[in-house]
């Protein structure tokens, strides 16, 4: 069977940044307590008038224009997204119909802050069955549109904003390039997905309730389980692309908490070279737009060398988790 790769990716933020100072003016907090806890400093907030859907279609068109690809090539769109108002048509409709993408197969993928990496995973097995060459796949998230801003716990972590990557078909699939332990690994296209949800903890980070439900989170059953289970899910990622975590060129996880990142980083023992993103400092968590959004910065400072392997890996609402190796575009 063929594979697939990534091959080009987009993003977007909102315009206006909210500050640790502005915060403080809105709830009991301070600069030095919020990043001593979370690592944040900024984060991007939406405009009222711009919606999950505006966001998604800036971030697709970016991608689209960087892959040179007409729109009818597109056969897929997925949008990975949890804060989207509109059912009916999905959010990948909409942005198909925006970017004049004439007969894709559109749909949504709710998995919470896990939702882009289990979208290029579905993307990938896509192209791999030969139902479609080249796909768009989208994380958007409108966080402020359910954020609670009276509770100083959760409304400081959370952040606007979307990532894309246009998915293609590869002449050979990843696991035919496997090469761990080499120094200079062949690895290339999207790796063998790992991923699960453990639903005894489902309630730890949740949006419940009608049509406006407000994000809640058990914050420390969420350290406390990322820290235990997410180096062992890495080290598996790896394994079935045929890598160590020392052949690694970066490694983008899901941007929830810098102290997160840092202790699960700590327990891979990488190497100087392997570039970590650190996109929560300045972005906050975007939940399904955080691993794409800060793939596309780290690669368009050219921080993460082109061809080299990424490891991407997620979790969030459920417990569910995703990831893969892919090769940076």
């Amino acid at each position: 069977m063929p594979g697939s790769r990534i091959t080009a990716l987009g993003r977007y933020q909102p315009s206006r940044v909210l500050t640790n100072d502005d915060l403080a003016g809105m709830v009991d907090t301070n600069d030095e307590w919020i990043r001593r806890r979370t690592g944040i400093a900024t984060r991007r907030i939406a405009a009222e008038t711009e919606s999950v859907t505006d966001m998604a279609a800036a971030a697709a068109s970016d991608a689209l224009a960087a892959a040179g690809l007409a729109p009818s090539d597109i056969g897929l769109v997925t949008v990975a997204t949890c804060t989207a108002v509109d059912r009916c048509p999905s959010t990948a409709a909409q942005v198909a119909g925006r970017l004049g993408i004439p007969s894709a197969v559109a749909y949504d993928l709710n998995n919470g802050c896990a939702g882009f990496c289990t979208a290029l995973a579905t993307a990938d097995h896509a192209i791999r069955a030969g139902a479609a060459r080249h796909a768009l796949v989208i994380g958007a998230e409108k966080m402020s549109d359910v954020t609670d801003w009276t509770d100083r716990s959760t409304c400081v972590l959370l952040g606007d904003g979307a990532g894309a990557a246009v998915v293609s078909a590869a002449e050979h699939g990843a696991a035919e390039h496997g090469g761990a332990g080499d120094g200079g690994t062949a690895f290339d296209g999207i790796g063998p997905v790992v991923w699960g949800s453990d639903p005894t903890r489902a309630d730890a980070v949740r949006l419940l309730g009608d049509w406006h439900p407000r994000f809640a989170q058990e914050g420390q059953t969420v350290f406390r389980w990322v820290t235990a289970e997410l180096p062992a899910l890495a080290r598996e990622a790896c394994r079935r692309a045929g890598l160590t975590p020392s052949d690694l060129a970066g490694v983008v996880t899901h941007q929830a908490n810098l102290r997160i990142i840092e202790s699960v980083v700590r327990q891979l023992d990488l190497p100087e070279h392997v570039v970590v993103a650190q996109d929560v400092v300045d972005s906050g968590n975007t939940s399904a737009a955080s691993v794409p959004l800060a793939l596309a910065k780290l690669t368009e400072r050219g921080e993460l060398p082109s061809g080299g392997p990424v490891l991407l890996l997620a979790f969030g609402g459920g417990m569910s988790w995703a990831g893969q190796v892919v090769t940076c575009p």
